[in-house]
């Protein structure tokens, strides 16, 4: 039974091989050296917690999409737009985080056997560590079969 393992595989890989993302981690989050300018754009995975359901197992896994917000020396003349590159920081992590959610909703994850149910849900952060980092948190359940034997 290597079903914890095939799910942080699948998503490093998938992530991996995403062109906006530089570096996947998992884990603990306050263990990752965030001062590192050359990590980012980072996808962070976390399994929250697993729960045995009959055939299968649900997993709720949190991944979180971030990069550096680059605040600008220029003098801000729009105040929707700001001084800083946020909303593109914004923009291209929740688009990363979309991309492998249908991924896992009708792509290869689908395919093995792995499904996610319900919904994902998203929820933007700014200026939560130590640098100037934006993203969203994405938060899902996933199934996975459970091939465990009473044997």
């Amino acid at each position: 039974m290597a079903n914890y393992y095939n799910i942080l595989n699948t998503l490093k890989g998938h992530f991996d091989s995403d062109p906006f993302i530089n570096t996947v981690t998992e884990g603990d989050i306050f263990a990752v050296d965030l001062a590192k300018q050359t990590i980012f754009p980072l996808v962070h995975i976390i399994v929250n917690n697993a729960t045995f359901e009959a055939n299968v197992i649900r997993f709720n896994i949190s991944l979180l999409a971030m990069d550096l917000v680059d605040i600008s020396k220029a003098e801000n003349t729009d105040p929707f737009i700001g001084n800083n590159n946020e909303q593109d920081v914004l923009n291209t992590t929740l688009a990363v985080l979309n991309r492998c959610y249908e991924f896992m909703r009708r792509g290869d994850l689908y395919s093995d056997n792995y499904e996610v149910d319900g919904n994902a849900s998203c929820e933007p952060f700014s200026e939560s560590f130590e640098n100037n980092i934006g993203g969203w948190t994405m938060t899902f359940d996933l199934l996975v079969p459970n091939s465990m034997t009473i044997c």
